[in-house]
């Protein structure tokens, strides 16, 4: 199967972007991961992780941020999709606008101008018309715009829970079957 390709931007709810990855891990998934600069200084503030954490799992690669030289960067690169979680709205703003300052970004690019799944988890509050114009751009280019906004029908325990209920969701949208988030049932 193709990759998943999980970018971690610099917003706050590292927790999304950890919980995805340990999912897709544990679901044999093979994921290369990109984590922005501001992303890194997130992990560690929220989680105590450095970028590190995603080295060495199973069918798992960590992939340089400031190198375009990479096959995820091309169109010919086949993926399942491109998650980004949590997407600041500064990497939003520049992937609406068309700018690949960083991998991430043009890995966004890539997955848009090859209607390939692109899911954003933009995670801000509140939002700016300017925000909300940016997601809808994203929107209207073919990416899936999913904030980080947990459901609470399931009874979460703990922040744990309600970052399952996202990751969940990114797993029904990748085509991923996933067993972890119970469906709603009236």
């Amino acid at each position: 199967m193709n990759p998943v390709i999980l970018g971690i931007s610099g917003a706050s709810g590292a927790i999304y972007g950890k919980e995805i990855f340990d999912r897709l891990v544990a679901a044999g998934v093979e994921t290369q991961v990109i984590v922005t600069s501001t992303a890194e200084h997130i992990l560690h503030t929220e989680l105590g992780l450095s970028k590190e954490y995603f080295l060495n799992k199973p069918g798992a690669a960590l992939l340089d941020n400031a190198r375009f030289n990479v096959p995820a960067a091309s169109g010919s690169f086949l993926t399942r999709g491109m998650v980004i979680v949590p997407c600041s709205m500064g990497c939003l703003g520049r992937i609406a606008g068309g700018i690949s300052s960083d991998l991430v970004e043009r890995v966004a690019d890539v997955h848009l101008k090859e209607r390939r799944k692109l899911i954003v988890v933009p995670r801000e509050t509140p939002l700016s018309d300017i925000h909300m114009e940016n997601m809808l751009r994203l929107s209207r280019a073919g990416a899936i715009m999913m904030p980080a906004m947990p459901a609470f029908t399931h009874h979460p325990k703990g922040v744990e829970d309600l970052a399952a209920f996202i990751a969940g969701r990114v797993f029904d949208h990748l085509g991923i079957f996933q067993d972890f988030m119970p469906r709603y049932a009236g």
